[in-house]
């Protein structure tokens, strides 16, 4: 073929783990609404920047240091990541790539995440702890989007490849890894049933 597939954008999505994770799920949605109770300073936090939801990242954001089970979410990451930076051929010597945020979102309805990426980190992830039926997924942008100046619009059917926005669907005990600059939101959740995730970030510098 004459054309040729330049600089493309990657995102991995997994099984966390070949086994049920019914019984992870659960403590870390226990642990997660517990945290929620107890973190009056996330709660003022996301009623500013969360509207409808909760979200420790303004408050609690390195849950793998103080939560057992969180740490034991963070060891199951780490075959993964490894997979992930290896099929992008990060040259990771001298140094170690360190999980240095991890912070769960509980989703009521309408809640939503803006548009976003995770700045001064290199890999970033979510991990979903429970996804009602119905609940959105996690919609990713085309890096080079202001670039397109005049270029034409991509037919409806056109490859995923091509598309300027792509939805990658949540499932509970799924995981999506990505390289934290690429631009990401979460539409409203629709439904009232709470969805669930964990987020975190990875920094090699």
């Amino acid at each position: 073929m004459p054309v040729q597939s330049l600089f493309p954008t990657f995102v991995y999505t997994s099984a966390l783990q070949r086994a049920n994770p019914r019984e992870l799920n659960r403590q870390l949605l226990k642990e997660g609404r517990q945290l929620r109770e107890d973190d009056p300073a996330g709660r003022r936090w996301s009623a500013k920047n969360y509207p409808g939801g909760y979200t420790s990242y303004g408050s609690c954001h390195r849950l793998q240091r103080i939560s057992p089970t969180f740490a034991a979410l963070e060891r199951k990451l780490q075959r993964h990541v490894k997979a992930f930076t290896d099929s992008l051929d990060w040259d990771l010597e001298g140094r170690e790539l360190a999980m240095t945020d991890c912070w769960i979102n509980i989703m009521a309805r309408q809640a939503a995440h803006s548009l976003h990426l995770h700045p001064l980190s290199s890999l970033s992830g979510t991990y979903y702890v429970q996804v009602p039926a119905g609940s959105p997924g996690i919609k990713f942008e085309d890096p080079r989007l202001d670039r397109f100046m005049a270029a034409p619009p991509r037919k409806a059917d056109a490859r995923q490849e091509n598309r300027a926005w792509i939805t990658i669907p949540a499932a509970a005990g799924q995981l999506v890894l990505f390289e934290s600059w690429l631009r990401h939101e979460v539409a409203p959740n629709p439904i009232t049933a709470e969805r669930v995730s964990i987020s975190f970030n990875y920094n090699w510098f």
